[in-house]
């Protein structure tokens, strides 16, 4: 980068290339014309100061001399020096903003201060005072409110002091001296005037005077109106009329704002291109884009939006050039519990340490107790809890006498996304995981099952045991006693009487049958009597057809009579009427002889030999000869041939009919064949005979002939010598 005198030497010498120079302080673009040529001390006194070792380079040496800052007439004392003038440090008396205490000695930079007390100046209501306190400046508007009147004094309402003129929205309406017309002006004071019609008035175009009545109106002069239209140029060609002008109707030739473009139009129109400018704001980031620009472009109006240099916020100015101005918001730092705090500069918070805090740590704990070890505030986690658990233990009134376990740390293998299945991982992850409470140890005293040993035992382990030794309770049978390890017992009639729990007797019960019964006693052991046999005996039925289940107990105490009626199945008998013979076997199984009507017996299944066939009352049919008519007899009739069925008139009828049909139907059959052998012979006959030629017809070819170019012959010799000439053809060319 080229220094000032560098600078100033490229300005002087002509150059085809313009050179630029950037200020190293806001890097701003200078043109060689615009680039300086010499400098001043920091003072402004001295051009182009000398370098001294014993001074600020860039410094004159002498007394700085300027103006402070704020204005107090004062000017600086110190050397030739960069940057701003410190404030005034001279002593002068003055007194406070509101004058009311005493003059007192201050720094003329501070010169300028507050008592504190109440001001007391009158406000610009006029009735009040201001009761800020001592402050700079005029005071500020009455906060108070009162009734205030409207200008004409018809209404009145509430309003702020400050605000105590106000119009009602009321005509006046008062009547003018004149008797004819009233007051149109909107709620005024002091008095309404004259009424403007009886003053001297000007006829519409103001160019004839009169005073006339204010009942009559001014006629029109009927001269040419005159007046200056809205574009200033042109004047109203109308007559004298009343009213507006109106717009300036007249074309003329307009230059659009840019210059570019030119159109007639009217005078009062505004004409516009559409070209956009294409110029750079005063941003030097947006173009102007506005239509018919005149040059003077706009300023941008957009938001800056860049980062400011605490990388949090954006520069919310509107967009301009150079650099934004530094963030001036502020963060807070603190501790955790947030009763420390330090204020940075927006920006600084990341690279700010937060402040030491002498607060106990407030984080609520972690494990089951209330409150945990005091201890000061920090970021960080808290120290594990060392104090006694404390819980009451599960099953006993102990209290866990261990240190706390319900937060502690654990680690535990995590699969990251993505990861397969079958994928090897390391991930771990820290949690908190509450520990169950170790056993109690406690020793308590406890009796076994069976009452016949006291141990010592832990209290987590204090449950019933057994001993070890066989029970020896007397069973419920009498007999014999319990062979089962020492176990609980319920519901003991005695010490030594057996319970619930004991064992049964798994004995066979010895005790005699009841006559008939073949069965053992289904019962183990047991006092008293045996139950009655439930065992099922399988038996056939009377009738052979079935197979009965029948316990042994209902058979052993049934009847003979109450015997045969277990023994039948209560279906119908499955056998055929018997003639009154039977045939025995030597299984004593009796087998009956089946008769002509080959019914069954109608009795339900019963011992003995089934009824004869005299009484079968089965209903069968009987036809007559003709077997037209037909009748249901009693089986046992029709059997004795006592069940007879004639003819009646209406048969005979049938039979002559029948008799009618067929001899007409063989007549037909008759006629039919001789018919039939008749034209067999006559076909014989035209066989014998032999064929007759027939005389051929002439076809269209004998009667007219084709031409030679519509015979076949001819078109498929055509196509052949085609066929041969084409691939002559195409054998020269590829060859």
């Amino acid at each position: 980068m080229p220094s000032l005198a560098e600078a100033a030497a490229m300005s002087s010498v002509p150059s085809i290339v313009e050179q630029h120079w950037y200020c190293p302080k806001c890097r701003y673009e200078l043109s060689s014309a615009e680039c300086p040529t010499h400098y001043l001390c920091f003072c402004g006194k001295e051009t182009d100061p000398k370098f001294d070792p014993w001074l600020v380079p860039h410094s004159c040496g002498q007394t700085c001399g300027r103006a402070l800052r704020p204005e107090c007439g004062h000017s600086c004392v110190l050397l030739c020096h960069p940057g701003p003038c410190p404030p005034c440090p001279q002593v002068v008396k003055c007194s406070c903003y509101c004058g009311r205490e005493a003059p007192v000695m201050r720094r003329c930079s501070a010169q300028y201060w507050s008592c504190g007390k109440p001001c007391g100046h009158p406000l610009t209501c006029g009735r009040h005072h201001c009761q800020q306190p001592c402050h700079k400046g005029l005071c500020s508007t009455c906060p108070r409110q009162s009734e205030r009147p409207c200008l004409c004094g018809q209404e009145t309402v509430i309003r702020p002091c400050a605000d105590a003129v106000w119009q009602c929205s009321r005509v006046c309406g008062k009547v003018f001296s004149c008797g004819n017309h009233k007051c149109e002006k909107v709620c005024h004071d002091g008095m309404c005037g004259l009424c403007p019609r009886s003053l001297e008035r000007t006829c519409p175009c103001g160019k004839t005077k009169a005073t006339l009545p204010c009942t009559e109106d001014i006629p029109s002069c009927g001269d040419t109106c005159g007046k200056k239209l809205p574009c200033g140029t042109h004047r109203c060609m109308q007559l004298c009329h009343s009213g507006s002008c109106g717009l300036c109707r007249q074309m003329v030739t307009k230059t659009c704002r840019c210059g570019r473009k030119e159109k007639k139009i009217q005078c009062h129109q505004e004409y516009t291109c559409e070209i956009k400018c294409d110029k750079k704001r005063d941003c030097q980031r947006h173009h102007c884009k506005r239509k018919c620009c005149d040059g003077n472009c706009p300023v941008c109006e957009q938001p800056c939006g860049r980062t400011l240099n605490c990388r949090n916020h954006k520069c919310a100015s509107r967009c301009h050039s150079g650099l934004c101005y530094p963030c001036i918001a502020t963060v807070d730092v603190s501790c955790k519990c947030r009763a420390t705090v330090l204020t940075v500069a927006c920006g600084r918070e990341k690279r700010t340490k937060p402040p030491r805090c002498k607060e106990l740590c407030s984080n609520p704990p972690d494990c089951h107790h209330s409150t945990r070890q005091p201890h000061l505030c920090h970021f960080k986690e808290c120290p594990p809890c060392t104090q006694m658990c404390s819980k009451p233990l599960q099953g006993c009134t102990h209290v866990c006498p261990s240190p706390c376990h319900t937060a502690v740390k654990s680690q535990a293998p995590v699969r990251p996304a993505g990861h397969a299945p079958w994928e090897k991982y390391t991930a771990t992850a820290v949690s908190l995981v509450a520990l169950p409470c170790p056993p109690c140890k406690v020793l308590i005293s406890l009796e076994c099952f069976g009452q016949h040993q006291i141990q010592q035992v832990e209290c987590s382990r204090l449950r019933p045991f057994s001993c070890g030794c066989r029970c020896d309770r007397l069973l419920q049978c009498s007999n014999h006693k319990c062979q089962l390890e020492c176990h609980v017992v319920t519901g003991a009639l005695g010490i030594d009487k057996a319970g619930k729990e004991c064992e049964e007797c798994q004995q066979a019960c010895e005790k005699p049958r009841p006559s008939g019964c073949r069965h053992w006693c289904p019962s183990l052991c047991h006092p008293g009597d045996c139950p009655i046999c439930k065992e099922r005996m399988r038996m056939a039925c009377h009738c052979k057809s079935s197979t009965l289940f029948i316990e042994c107990n209902v058979w052993t105490s049934a009847a003979e009579q109450a015997r045969k009626e277990l023994l039948s199945c209560q279906a119908q008998c499955p056998n055929l009427v018997q003639c009154g013979s039977f045939l025995r076997s030597s299984l004593n199984y009796w087998f009956l002889l089946q008769l002509s009507c080959g019914h069954r017996c109608s009795a339900t299944c019963h011992p003995g030999p089934c009824p004869s066939e005299q009484t079968c009352e089965k209903k069968t049919p009987v036809r007559c000869p003709c077997r037209r008519r037909k009748k249901d007899f009693p089986c046992h009739e029709v059997q004795a041939c006592a069940a007879v069925l004639h003819c009646d008139e209406r048969c005979q009828a049938v039979k002559q009919q029948k008799e009618k049909e067929e001899a007409e139907s063989k007549k037909q059959k008759e006629e039919e064949t001789k018919r039939r052998q008749q034209q067999e012979l006559e076909a014989f006959e035209r066989k014998m005979a032999g064929k007759r030629r027939k005389r051929r017809e002439p076809t269209t070819a004998d009667v007219e002939k084709l031409p030679w170019w519509k015979q076949s012959t001819w078109l498929t010799i055509i196509a052949s010598v085609l066929f041969v000439v084409v691939s002559l053809a195409l054998y020269v060319y590829i060859v």
